[in-house]
């Protein structure tokens, strides 16, 4: 049994072809434009697998990068991430040591009740981490005699005398620190994503 022969379809602009081009693919007006696009699909799939190629090779350099990276380096970040935190949740409150209010025009840090190196246990736990003025956290040395007195009544004194038991010496390794840049990091991106 034979089987009739239909006639093929134009790849460009889907119409049948004629009886007598039945073997062709494209009609003689539609060759440029399908060239054309033809070529254009081409480009943007070199330019997707440029795109993609040059992904990979960032995640790698990043990788190499992370794995010689200092262990100062990671704590060095780690501190910032916090840093960055406490500002953005005291953002309401003025100057834990003096009487400077949040619309203070100068630069605003991260002030620590225990300094890190006395207390490096609660390096980055936020009760012993508030938000400061400049002036008080570097040319005061945190003005502790006013500190102390304000940050018991903000936090309460069961939370500043815990603060003073922790007199342990931590040395975070660097999987414990890659593991809390990223958590830290996340609740960061959150914060800032509801403040704006």
């Amino acid at each position: 049994m034979l089987r009739s022969t239909k006639p093929n379809r134009c790849k460009h602009c889907k119409e049948r072809m004629p009886e007598d081009k039945a073997r062709h693919v494209l009609h003689d007006e539609c060759k440029d434009a399908w060239i054309a696009a033809y070529r254009q699909k081409q480009e943007r799939k070199k330019a997707q697998e440029a795109r993609a190629k040059a992904k990979v090779e960032r995640a790698e350099t990043k990788r190499r990068k992370e794995a010689i990276k200092p262990r100062a380096k990671w704590l060095a970040e780690c501190q910032a991430i916090v840093n960055k935190i406490v500002r953005l949740r005291d953002a309401h409150l003025g100057c834990c040591s003096c009487d400077r209010g949040p619309h203070w025009d100068g630069q605003w840090h991260a002030s620590h009740l225990r300094s890190v190196g006395a207390a490096s246990a609660v390096r980055f736990h936020l009760w012993n981490i508030h938000k400061g003025c400049s002036i008080c956290n570097n040319h005061l040395s945190g003005n502790l005699a006013e500190y102390l007195p304000r940050i018991r009544a903000r936090i309460g004194d069961e939370k500043v005398d815990w603060l003073y038991t922790q007199n342990q010496v931590v040395t975070h390794d660097i999987e414990y620190l890659k593991k809390f840049k990223r958590v830290m990091g996340k609740r960061l991106r959150r914060m800032e994503k509801r403040s704006s």
